[in-house]
């Protein structure tokens, strides 16, 4: 089916899922769109021994479908832009000790922890993985998804400083993972040196260079921006910005999403107040809240349907659900770990670590991630077991952050 065929199947799926959570669920919409598609998955799966041709038809479908290219090096762009060009840099500026220190010192510690948990638990049930694979699980499960979270977060009365530590450190851990999952995958198939110094310069190169060029790319809108006060044209110099300067980055070997954040940060702020005039703002944020908002829809739907192509024995079963304490307990020391050294020099809102915890959720690139890995056995046990976190995640807590973040936050919050 070509990619008009797909595209459409996916937007019509999407709206009606979204309708149905709407009238009947009511749930977040993200957290609504992956559910259902999860139950309609599973109904095509049992009508699947009466009527064989419409689960045959929705996995041919879905094999059709590029994961992994369709989001990381389509969908991420405009993702990362959209979720950046929100984000005040001044919130940011104020918690960046702690948003760098999560996204970077946390990611690490997450990876190791993670791939350490998993090549026990391997060796314990004869399933064998080397420890580089357990290591590629880990760091393709420890970047979180603020999608589904924020808007809860918004409905629970949430401080404002705890939403921007999580959507700061989403925004930027998502880069660093990426970069830590190509340094291992490197190191696992094409035979990169293991050495301190060889590793270092690579994720330097990819994750400062990525940096630098989002802030190149992001001066270069800036400047067109100011010189043109036409909010089509305008709006057009943001499409190319993200589309071209995140093929530009790939091609450059830098970290693409890096500098998208990098250049959605720059635009948001400093383009929005000294290069858009009122008319081209008020086109221009609608615009991007749109893109946003589909894309989510149809990521989340795909991530439910993803269960079609998912063959899973009983023990990749267990071995799934085992992990899923296994990255909580990770999450929470990657997180209390750089939290309680910046206590000495911070303060934060109450009970700040075990709710960065919980809305810890994982999405969709963990799953492009595990997709990307070459085909063979490890492939297919670490795309099961990313799914149960993914699953487990987005649907429990998910639904059971706000209130948590209720509950916890019913007193007076810190400065921090």
């Amino acid at each position: 089916m070509d990619f008009v065929g797909v595209a459409g199947i996916l937007l019509t799926l999407a709206a009606l899922f979204g309708v149905i959570n709407h009238c009947f669920l009511r749930l977040p919409t993200t957290i609504g769109l992956m559910l259902i598609a999860l139950v309609f998955s599973m109904g095509l799966l049992a009508t699947g021994w009466w009527f064989p041709g419409m689960k045959s038809w929705a996995v041919v479908l879905l094999e059709g479908i590029d994961f992994n290219r369709t989001l990381l090096h389509g969908m991420l762009g405009f993702l990362l832009f959209a979720g950046a060009l929100h984000v005040n840099l001044n919130d940011l500026r104020q918690h960046y000790r702690v948003i760098t220190a999560l996204a970077t010192v946390g990611v690490l510690v997450s990876t190791g922890l993670i791939g350490l948990f998993l090549w026990l638990v391997s060796a314990l049930l004869g399933l064998g993985l080397e420890f580089i694979h357990c290591l590629l699980f880990g760091a393709l499960i420890s970047p979180t998804d603020p999608i589904a979270v924020l808007g809860i977060l918004k409905t629970a009365n949430a401080p404002k400083s705890l939403e921007t530590k999580i959507a700061g450190e989403s925004l930027f851990n998502d880069g660093v993972g990426v970069v830590i999952f190509l340094v291992l995958l490197d190191i696992a198939y094409h035979g990169l040196a293991v050495t301190p110094g060889g590793i270092g310069l690579l994720f330097i190169k990819e994750a400062l260079g990525g940096a630098a060029f989002g802030l190149v790319a992001g001066l270069i809108a800036y400047w067109l921006l100011k010189n043109v006060d036409n909010y089509q044209v305008e709006v057009l110099i943001t499409l190319a910005l993200v589309v071209g300067g995140y093929r530009l980055a790939e091609a450059l070997h830098l970290s693409a999403p890096i500098a998208i954040v990098v250049a959605g940060l720059l635009i948001g702020n400093h383009g929005r107040s000294f290069a858009m005039s009122e008319r081209t703002r008020e086109h221009l944020d609608p615009f991007w809240e749109l893109v946003d908002e589909v894309l989510n829809a149809v990521l989340f739907v795909l991530l439910g349907l993803e269960i079609l192509v998912l063959s899973v024995s009983g023990k990749e079963l267990a071995v799934g659900l085992l992990a899923i304490p296994l990255v909580l307990i990770a999450r929470l020391v990657s997180v209390g770990l750089p939290v309680g050294i910046l206590r000495f020099f911070l303060t934060f809102s109450p009970h700040v670590v075990t709710i960065l915890t919980w809305s810890g959720l994982r999405g969709g690139i963990s799953v492009a991630l595990a997709l990307s890995l070459p085909p063979g056995r490890e492939r297919h046990l670490i795309l099961a077991i990313t799914y149960a976190v993914v699953v487990f995640s987005v649907l429990v807590q998910g639904l059971t952050i706000g209130w948590l973040v209720r509950k916890t936050q019913a007193v007076p919050a810190s400065r921090q």
